[in-house]
Formats: structure tokens, sequence, C-alpha cells
């Protein structure tokens, strides 16, 4: 196999994984602020089974997750999977990031003083009123160095789909390599996970800039 045509096969692996990261990250942000204000509802059933949910997902193996989303349907109730191998990913994935988001917003939401829901209340700003035009931008603002940490880590952890046998780049990659007797798709797949991650650190951090109101 020449380079180039190595190159075009593991491109279309880069094509899924830019898939299955984009795809979580639209599921998981705001599926994880849901899970926030489950995780911080008054009723006490709605509290613990959503902290329960949350431990799960984050005491257990992205891995193992992925193998029962894919494969618990079948063993529960006797669906059909073909053709779900990719939906079962990005339900895997975005379910589990958005346990961790859940947990990082919520320790945004802590970080703001009680003083200013009153203000709000004083100043006549209904509670959605208040969440978006008031809490949200600080909350946005003190969580962003941690929602940059776990997308970087969600870019490398695209290479556990490799789980369900689907062929993302790294998976092809490890193909390549063993029937070429070559490690030069190992070097192409590091540099593909370097430079995303790369361009993920730079946008974040221009975000963050934007952000910086103080300065």
């Amino acid at each position: 196999m020449s380079f180039s045509t190595m190159l075009y096969t593991m491109g279309e692996g880069m094509l899924r994984t830019c898939a299955i990261f984009i795809l979580t990250i639209l599921f998981s942000l705001p599926l994880g602020l849901v899970i926030m204000f489950l995780r911080r509802s008054r009723f006490f059933i709605v509290r613990t089974i959503t902290k329960f949910y949350i431990a799960v997902m984050r005491g257990t193996p992205l891995m193992l997750q992925l193998l029962m989303w894919y494969f618990g349907p079948y063993y529960l109730f006797g669906m059909n999977i073909r053709g779900y191998r990719f939906a079962a990913i990005i339900i895997g994935f975005s379910m589990n990031y958005a346990a961790y988001f859940a947990e990082i917003y919520r320790g945004g939401m802590e970080t703001i003083p009680q003083g200013q829901y009153e203000a709000a209340e004083v100043l006549g700003y209904g509670k959605a009123q208040t969440f978006f035009k008031i809490i949200l931008p600080q909350v946005v603002k003190a969580i962003l160095p941690s929602v940059t940490n776990e997308i970087i880590t969600l870019v490398k952890d695209t290479s556990l789909a490799f789980t369900l046998a689907y062929n993302e780049m790294f998976s092809l990659a490890k193909q390549i390599a063993a029937s070429q007797t070559s490690f030069v798709p190992f070097v192409v797949a590091g540099v593909f996970y370097f430079v995303a991650n790369y361009a993920v650190a730079f946008t974040m951090e221009f975000i963050e800039k934007k952000f910086d109101y103080y300065k």
C-alpha cells in the first residue's frame, strides 16, 4: 500500500472519528445541563436517581458502557442490532460525557453567590431570565478550563469505538500497521490526535478570552 493510499484510507477513518466527536459534543453538552438540574432538584428521589446515574457513568469504564449500549438491547429485548453500531457509539459517548459535564456545571453553579439570585429577584427578573442573563454567563466563564480538559479527553477517547468494531481512524491505523508491518500509520494517527487537540485547545482559549470581561 502506497503512502497516499494509506492517507486516503485513514482519512475516511478521520471523518468517522470527527463525526463521533462532533455528535457527542452536540448531545452531551445540553444533556449535561439537564442532568445538572435534575441533580439539584428539590425532590429527593430525583436527586438520588441522578446521583446514582452519574456515579455509574463515572465509575465504570467507557469501553464497558459501549458494549452494554450495543449488546444490551439484543440480550434484553431481542432487538435486531444490525445497523445500530454507530447509534450505540453516539449514545454511549453522549451519556458518559453528559455525566461529567453535569458535575462540571454543578461545580460552576455552586460558585455563584446566593446574593446574585436575591438581587435579580429584587430587580424583577424571573427564574429563566436570572439563569440565562446573569448566572449562565458567569458559570460558562468559570467552567471553561474544565470543559476544555473533558473535550480534549473526548478527542482521544474516540479511539474506544474500536470496541464495537467500528472503523474509525485508530482502528484503521491498527489494521494497516498489522497488514503492512509498518509503524507509519501509528505516527499518522498520533499527528491527527495532536493536531485535533491543539485545535480544540486553541479554540477554547479564544473563547476564554472572549469571556475574560474583567480585562
